[in-house]
Parts: structure tokens; C-alpha cells; sequence
């Protein structure tokens, strides 16, 4: 069995959302200077790295991460490659450019057997750089989703909705369809096609969000 782990590392140089608390992790006690053991302590944003998105996230009466129904961050999952898509994008070409319908019908099948859609855009490739663009999803894809019974959605990149959004529409959308949220994945080490996924949040305690190891295996 070969495990691939999607997860983004989790280091000081790891980009933070603009104006969110960076990851810092550093040792209090030190071997090197005479303590019995290594210590260290983590400050961070439980949005720096690869990391569930709770309900409470973008909903005040919706349910935080310890709640959240921990059946649809493990099972069967498809991935779905794009970057073909996006390729011409990042360099300043076609930023208008958006996930579409048109472009996971091809996965519909797949999904039945496993409702779980993890999306490589391949726009995301430096985590010490935040992206000045991301794509998303058209506004008809999560109820698409939703009418094939999908339980989550994870993707390479930041957010579900555009870095600049107000409004997240596509957060809404996906949560009214009860379809859970991972974002900051690093798919760039995996082949499009069917795995078993793993990625639970940690269980923080009115949380409105949680860092995961997310990882992808076959039999």
C-alpha cells in the first residue's frame, strides 16, 4: 500500500491568508542546551495549511469544527485534474477563468462511488508565496455537487471563493448542500483517478476551522 501525503508542511515560511496569523513554531526546551528533552510550542491561524473549514467559518449559527460530521473527511475519494485548465492562468493571461460544470462531468461516474472531489488546479505551487489569484468553482457547480450526493470537497488552493470576496458565496453554497470544505491541499504528487481519503480536523473546541494530514492511499 502506498500512501500519498496531500498535505501542505506546516513551517515559519508557510504564506498565511493576508492579515491572518502566520505559523510559528519554535523549541522551549532544547536538548543542545542541557533539557532532558526537545519541547516545542506552535502559534498559529487554524487556517495556515492544509485545513477543514467549519460551518461556523462563514455561518454564526452553524456548527464549529468539533461538531462537524467527521464521516465526510474519510471514505473514497476522485481526483480530478485541471491544470491543463489553468495552466496559461497564472502567468496573467485568462483570470477570469473558473471551474465549470462542463469540466467534472467527465467525473460524474467516479463520484457515485466516491463522493468525495478533490480538485488539482496546480495554481498554488510555492506555499511560501500566496497566490495573487485563484480560480472557483461557477456559481451552478455545488448544487451539481449536491445532486451527486458529494459529502466534501478539498482543492489545492486557499479558499473556495475568490481572495478578494466580500460575500462567500461558493462557502454558502457548499454548506447549505451540507458538502464539507479542505482547502490549502497539495495535490502535485498524485495522478487523477479513485483513492481512500483521510483528513480530519483537529477537535478544537468551538473551532472555526482545523488543521488536517490529509492523505490519499490504494490498496
Amino acid at each position: 500500500m502506498e500512501i500519498f501525503d496531500i498535505s501542505r508542511a506546516l513551517s515559519n515560511e508557510l504564506a498565511p491568508w493576508p492579515g491572518d496569523t502566520p505559523f510559528h513554531f519554535e523549541l522551549k526546551w532544547k536538548m543542545a542546551e542541557g533539557a532532558t528533552v526537545n519541547v516545542g510550542a506552535i502559534n498559529m491561524g487554524v487556517h495556515n495549511g492544509t485545513h477543514a473549514d467549519a460551518m461556523f467559518h462563514f455561518d454564526e449559527s452553524g456548527d464549529p469544527i468539533d461538531r462537524m460530521p467527521l464521516d465526510a473527511y474519510v471514505g473514497d475519494a476522485v481526483v480530478v485534474d485541471l491544470t491543463k485548465l489553468f495552466a496559461g492562468t497564472v502567468g496573467g493571461l485568462d483570470k477570469t477563468r473558473q471551474i465549470r460544470v462542463a469540466d467534472l462531468e467527465a467525473a460524474a461516474p467516479s463520484l457515485e462511488q466516491a463522493p468525495r472531489l478533490l480538485l488539482k488546479t496546480g495554481v498554488w505551487q510555492n506555499s511560501k508565496v500566496f497566490p495573487e489569484w485563484i480560480p472557483v468553482m461557477a456559481p451552478d457547480v455545488p448544487a451539481w455537487l449536491q445532486d451527486r450526493k458529494v459529502k466534501l470537497v478539498g482543492l489545492d488552493l486557499p479558499s473556495v471563493d475568490p481572495i478578494e470576496a466580500k460575500k462567500l458565496l461558493n462557502h454558502y453554497a457548499l454548506g447549505g448542500a451540507r458538502i464539507a470544505i479542505v482547502e490549502s491541499l497539495d495535490l502535485s504528487g498524485v495522478e487523477a483517478g479513485i483513492y481512500h481519503f483521510a483528513a480530519l480536523p483537529l477537535k478544537i473546541a468551538g473551532g472555526d476551522a482545523g488543521p488536517v494530514r490529509a492523505v490519499l492511499w490504494r490498496d
